[in-house]
């Protein structure tokens, strides 16, 4: 018997039917999120701003899945170069690979692997829009998806995932995107926002969300369509893991929630909608490093520290003057550094690996672990974007124009608005007064 379990254990990989299925669905509902993504933003925008908020997230599905296919599937996950970045010349335009050609120790196609990846990169340059609402031209802002995903994404998700990758070699763990994701994104907002500069009235001008179930709504896509991304990333669903990551990205989101609202209720005096969905996004992007190595007890405990800590931090920009319009910096880049380095604490050894916390034994080993792969992750995101902006800003130009800004970017940027009240009453009764007015002219003339 011991003979045959060696036999079989020495096999190679077969294609899983149930496992690819799943895999693909995994795949749309992580898609599901940039849109998701697009409400949550479109509804904390002013109405002048909707659309233009709407648009940045779509257009990033467009940018990104083409060079995605074209050479950035090779650049994240092809074969190493130095630690740093990869490449293979055969996945080049996604040449060369069998259909059912196996993705390396795993029973999926690569070409399941590669569009379960590919929805991870469309989604992390879109999280950075919200910190740059309200006033960057839509061609600028396509032009820096392009750069950022090619300088930025594509490295650093080498890095922290692709074999060979100095942070996977290193152990840094990260189950889903805490560092290659929400760290990565968030400071590159923060690195955005330092060169282009503050929107006008900034701290003067009431800039309140104009539409709370349009937030709602795309907090709940967001919900939803997380349990894709955190429980799809273990590629399959033979040991438990992904079943773990399930059930910790419910539980850390519903403490992140709580944990929010009533830190606010005690720092503001309210519970507000917006909190409740600030916060549940808080709890899933701290998760989403950490939900594989975590107990679900300790799941609570990561999404409670990160609903605080986020909450707390979002009014930061106010101290410091950095006009970080949707609060990517204090969601994203605080909630994937609190998430990722909470496994330093709470690993658990009966996760994904046998790697243990401090509060379980395991000294603080891992913790520094997290610390270099976050830092380092965060400070090459913080540079290289800042940078990408600077050149961008001083060719074709970042910000569309102070008149353009006040009277609305919609209306400047793509000749629409968000809501047509033109067939409503008010258009009506516009036309009445005209009407009057006119009368009113003609009798005076006479």
């Amino acid at each position: 018997m011991a003979s045959t379990a060696i036999t079989l254990a020495a096999e190679a990989p077969k294609l899983s039917a149930a496992n690819t299925g799943f895999m693909l669905i995994a795949s749309a509902l992580v898609l599901l999120m940039t849109p998701g993504l697009a409400f949550f933003y479109g509804g904390m925008v002013r109405v002048k701003s909707t659309l233009n908020m709407l648009m940045m997230s779509f257009i990033s599905i467009g940018i990104v899945t083409i060079l995605w296919v074209l050479y950035g599937f090779s650049m994240a996950f092809g074969t190493d170069s130095g630690s740093l970045i990869g490449w293979n010349s055969d996945w080049l335009g996604l040449s060369n690979i069998g259909l059912t050609e196996l993705w390396d120790g795993y029973t999926i196609p690569i070409f399941v692997f590669m569009v379960f990846q590919m929805m991870f990169a469309i989604i992390t340059p879109a999280l950075i829009s919200g910190a740059i609402a309200d006033r960057v031209k839509f061609t600028a802002w396509g032009l820096f998806v392009a750069l950022w995903a090619t300088v930025v994404y594509f490295p650093v998700a080498h890095w922290v995932w692709g074999a060979g990758g100095w942070a996977f070699e290193l152990g840094v763990i990260d189950f889903a995107g805490g560092t290659a994701v929400h760290i990565n994104a968030g400071a590159a907002a923060l690195g955005v926002i330092l060169v282009i500069g503050k929107r006008v009235g900034f701290k003067k001008d009431p800039m309140r969300p104009h539409s709370l179930p349009l937030v709602m709504l795309g907090a709940g896509l967001l919900w939803f369509g997380w349990f894709g991304f955190n429980a799809g990333s273990w590629l399959g669903n033979d040991d438990g893991v992904g079943a773990l990551m399930f059930v910790n990205t419910q539980v850390a989101t519903a403490a992140a929630m709580l944990a929010w609202l009533i830190y606010e209720k005690i720092r503001h005096g309210a519970f507000t909608t917006l909190g409740a969905a600030s916060g549940a996004v808080a709890g899933l992007v701290a998760i989403t490093p950490s939900g594989g190595a975590v107990s679900p007890l300790g799941a609570i405990a990561v999404g409670a520290i990160a609903g605080v800590l986020c909450a707390m931090a979002v009014g930061l920009k106010y101290k410091f003057g950095y006009d970080d319009s949707l609060d990517v910096v204090g969601v994203h880049l605080v909630g994937g550094v609190v998430g990722s380095l909470l496994i330093g604490f709470f690993a658990s050894g009966h996760g994904q690996s046998d790697v243990a916390g401090l509060f379980y034994g395991g000294g603080l080993a891992q913790f520094w672990k997290q610390c270099a792969g976050v830092f380092a992750v965060l400070a090459y995101s913080l540079v290289a974007s800042a940078v990408l902006a600077f050149l961008i800003d001083k060719t074709i130009g970042m910000r569309v124009s102070e008149d353009d800004e006040v009277a609305g970017i919609d209306q400047a940027e793509h000749a629409e608005t968000a809501y047509d009240f033109s067939g409503a009453g008010g258009g009506a009764a516009k036309t009445a007064v005209a009407a009057a007015v006119a009368a009113e002219s003609k009798k005076v003339d006479a």
